[in-house]
């Protein structure tokens, strides 16, 4: 029975960073034999459009987290595949609203039904530093997963003050006392952590996840023709970022050109993008399917043209 991959799970809540620093990971270990396998709840995978070029192979498991009921025989499936090609390094990027607390069981599922056993190095969790205490006391799938994390990580910390970083860490301390914990900028940090098992760094024990059909969020996709400008999206998104958990994708602006999307609370951050057929954007709701109503009205309000919204 072979342990040669070494597998690592990436959680984080929605927007935390895990695909900045993955696609940094991937940098750092070029050359390499590199599995990943992607989760979103989206059926557009944005993230996986990201990541994907021809030094990795990947899967892609979207419509729901791994962790649940729905999608876990997809995923101890995909480990069971993934385990005959030999990589060095296999990642796990859970989606945002994953709850890893089941991750064992999971893994054990696929030593079953593969005969094979990956070298299970840990579970890394990313920690928003700027929306974390806020997400944390609302939603308790911030808490499970640093909970059940052997290694934080805080993101976005060019954007936090020291005392914001500093009441972060006390806030992770509070939930594991035993994890590591590291800091990253734009995805630099210390990445020595590849070299060593962190699973001694365990603080809890395998428990059920908390992700399951009836609480999974309402994601809806919104898709136009042409181009709008750019002052005109930013309103809209700006008018939706409080009934959205996330907004991501690539849109085809009137100046800049093609342009990839990514909204986090009050963030809009918007980068240069390769080409698409057409421009498309998901949302995650904190209000059910009740946004596909503002979305729309504020579409007409905001931008004025023709586009269509699907589940």
């Amino acid at each position: 029975m072979s342990a040669n991959t070494k597998l690592y799970v990436l959680t984080g809540f929605l927007g935390s960073g895990k695909t900045t620093v993955l696609l940094e990971l991937l940098k750092q270990l070029k050359g390499h034999k590199i599995g990943v396998i992607q989760n979103e709840f989206g059926k557009l995978g944005i993230d996986g459009t990201i990541l994907r070029n021809d030094d990795i192979q990947m899967v892609e498991i979207n419509r729901g987290s791994i962790f649940c009921s729905c999608l876990k025989l997809n995923f101890v499936n995909a480990l069971a595949e993934m385990s005959k090609q030999d990589f060095e390094y296999l990642f796990v990027e859970s989606s945002g609203w994953g709850d890893p607390s089941n991750v064992n069981e999971i893994l054990e599922a696929a030593r079953v039904v593969s005969d094979k056993e990956y070298d299970f190095k840990d579970v890394l969790c990313f920690v928003d530093a700027v929306n974390f205490l806020e997400q944390v006391k609302d939603e308790e799938t911030t808490y499970r997963q640093l909970k059940h994390c052997h290694l934080a990580i805080i993101t976005k910390t060019d954007l936090a003050d020291e005392e914001q970083i500093q009441k972060v860490t006390q806030q992770i301390r509070d939930i594991n006392p035993v994890c590591e914990i590291l800091i990253s900028e734009n995805g630099q940090m210390d990445y020595s952590f590849l070299r060593k098992d962190l699973t001694i760094y365990q603080w809890a024990e395998s428990e059920e996840t908390t992700n399951s059909v009836e609480n999974k969020p309402k994601s809806i996709f919104l898709e136009y023709n042409g181009t709008v400008e750019k002052s005109k999206l930013d309103r809209f998104l700006q008018s939706l970022t409080p009934d959205a958990y996330r907004v991501k994708g690539f849109c085809r602006l009137e100046k800049e050109g093609w342009t990839q999307i990514d909204v986090v609370e009050a963030l809009i951050d918007y980068k240069p993008s390769e080409e698409f057929e057409k421009s498309q954007l998901v949302f995650i709701s904190k209000i059910g399917p009740a946004i596909i109503k503002k979305i729309f009205s504020s579409w007409q309000e905001c931008v004025g043209t023709e586009m269509t919204l699907k589940n």
